[in-house]
């Protein structure tokens, strides 16, 4: 596996093409992650990919994969895609019942653990658990389909998140998933977001790499601006 850069840009294969997914997997060598957003059409209403289907990429792809479950009962399917050698395995905190526990098992499997949240979530009932996980994944819009625009109101919620990681010294990787562009990208990075989730910015542009490159630049630029 890759080290990470600080700044973190994994392409959403939403995005991609379904039928040539090997060749769009080769496209984006130069990313750090490969997005693969799992969806059950009951915690959202949209159906994509299954354990099988990630199992597949898995094998193929170049990058390692960060999963985003947007799924219900998370404790009984996030083990199984850590256990197919995911290298982050993020759930959804209003579909959780044991949060933690959950996060402690991906971990003991060799998979990083994140939360996410919804736009209309409130992010202060993670503060105390920080540590409990690798990652922290605020959505820009609402989960369920790719193509929204940004939400600009949820960058205070980040802003909060990420003043109260550095007060406690958490190195908890603040990630964005949502309508990331050239634009966004940094207002997101300026909120603290430091691992981007794009989906046609990377896969719709004419070289994937090049436009990876070019949203890891800006992204950095406007977090050591911050």
């Amino acid at each position: 596996m890759r080290v990470p850069s600080d700044v973190r840009i994994n392409p959403s294969i939403l995005a991609a093409d379904f039928a040539n997914m090997q060749a769009e997997l080769a496209r984006i060598d130069g990313a750090d992650f490969v997005h693969v957003d799992v969806m059950d059409n009951h915690f959202v209403p949209n159906l994509t990919f299954g354990p099988q289907m990630v199992g597949r990429i898995q094998a193929t792809s170049p990058v390692p994969l960060d999963v985003h479950l947007m799924i219900d009962a998370p404790e009984v399917w996030a083990p199984e895609y850590a256990e197919l050698g995911a290298a982050s395995v993020t759930f959804h905190l209003e579909a959780a019942t044991e949060p933690v526990a959950l996060a402690r098992r991906l971990r003991a499997i060799g998979a990083r653990a994140g939360i996410a949240v919804k736009p209309a979530t409130a992010i202060e009932g993670l503060f105390d658990v920080l540590d409990e996980f690798d990652q922290v994944l605020v959505m820009t819009v609402e989960p369920g389909f790719g193509g929204q625009s940004f939400m600009p109101e949820t960058l205070p919620k980040l802003r909060t998140l990420a003043g109260e990681a550095r007060r406690r010294g958490s190195a908890v990787w603040l990630q964005v998933d949502g309508g990331i562009g050239e634009s966004t990208i940094a207002q997101a990075a300026e909120a603290g977001a430091d691992t981007f989730v794009a989906g046609s910015a990377v896969f719709g542009a004419l070289d994937p790499d090049a436009a990876i490159a070019g949203l890891r630049v800006t992204a950095g630029r406007h977090r050591s601006a911050r």
